[in-house]
């Protein structure tokens, strides 16, 4: 039995998604495509990996942040 993680299926609707021409989207296409990245936000965030990412980010600002006094 196949079993498909449904974060993984997300990310690639999402590169499949964005892939497409600008101009051929239309508001209603980018607004899904939001939502999409927004679940599959939802879904990451828990996860170790939604984690590192969320630490790595925090150092960045943290960083920049510095950098800016």
């Amino acid at each position: 039995m196949l079993t498909i993680n449904v974060a993984v299926l997300l990310a690639v609707v999402i590169v499949w998604r964005l892939r497409r021409r600008t101009e051929a989207r239309s508001r209603f296409d980018e607004r899904l495509t939001v939502v999409i990245v927004l679940a599959l936000g939802v879904l990451i965030a828990p996860t170790p990996a939604g984690q590192g990412i969320l630490n790595i980010l925090g150092q960045f600002a943290g960083g920049v942040t510095q950098a800016g006094r």
